[in-house]
């Protein structure tokens, strides 16, 4: 019997497929693609969880301190706390000595050389030109220098005193004002005592200021601010000399 008569008998026949199509290739899973995703999706759940805490961590290392700085178990200061406490507190108003000093290094800013001619051995120096005083020791050396306020008037002629009356409170011709340590070396033309004291104080107020230092303005003594009529007064006793330069 042939193969063909075979296929007859039996009654079944293959569909003969449509001209110019070709069977479809059997589907088949792409396994790189989805370990891939896997992966993926992996790290994303363990990201999540761990950012939740879900997840055992490592124990965090404290952060390394900075060069120089040192830390102490004991010191329970919080850092907010110790900021506020190494923050410098602003500046208050500078008064008493402070101020006065201040005084003085502005006048030793100044030409301070003491004048040529001035005498030798321990004595006071004036200068009417420059208005300023020195105290010199017994060698030589200047102990002191500052300016100080003398007289707009022409009653003091240059040349060499002594120290002659000290007066601790004194009170000013015609009751001008009153002063503190007052050291006398001469008189002016109408007899009235010179000398070295504080800025006069009159109802209350002082006649000067220390910045005024360094004019003249007095009506024939030498002003000074009270520490250096405090300093003059400790280095002049009765006989100290006293040279006045023009």
């Amino acid at each position: 019997m042939s193969k063909h008569a075979a296929r007859r008998d039996d009654g079944r026949h293959r569909a003969r497929q449509p001209a110019g199509r070709r069977r479809a290739a059997p589907a088949r899973p792409r396994y790189g693609r989805i370990t891939a995703v896997a992966a993926a999706l992996t790290v994303t759940v363990v990201a999540v969880a761990g950012g939740f805490g879900l997840l055992p961590g490592e124990p965090e290392e404290p952060a390394a301190a900075s060069p120089g700085a040192t830390t102490s178990a004991a010191d329970p200061t919080t850092p907010a706390a110790a900021t506020a406490k190494d923050t410098p507190e602003p500046d208050e108003p500078v008064t008493g000595d402070l101020a006065d000093a201040s005084t003085r290094i502005a006048a030793l800013s100044e030409s301070t050389e003491l004048p040529a001619r001035s005498g030798t051995g321990r004595r006071i120096v004036f200068s009417e030109g420059r208005q300023r005083v020195w105290l010199v020791d017994g060698d030589g050396d200047v102990a002191l220098t500052y300016r100080v306020s003398g007289s707009v008037e022409d009653n003091l002629d240059p040349g060499t005193y002594a120290v002659y009356s000290r007066s601790r409170h004194a009170v000013g011709v015609d009751d001008s004002g009153t002063m503190e340590y007052f050291v006398r070396f001469t008189h002016g033309n109408e007899g009235a005592a010179i000398g070295f004291h504080t800025i006069p104080v009159d109802d209350g107020k002082p006649v000067q200021t220390r910045a005024q230092l360094g004019t003249p303005l007095s009506h024939g003594c030498i002003r000074q601010d009270r520490p250096h009529a405090i300093a003059l007064w400790d280095f002049a006793p009765v006989g100290t000399t006293v040279v006045v330069t023009a």
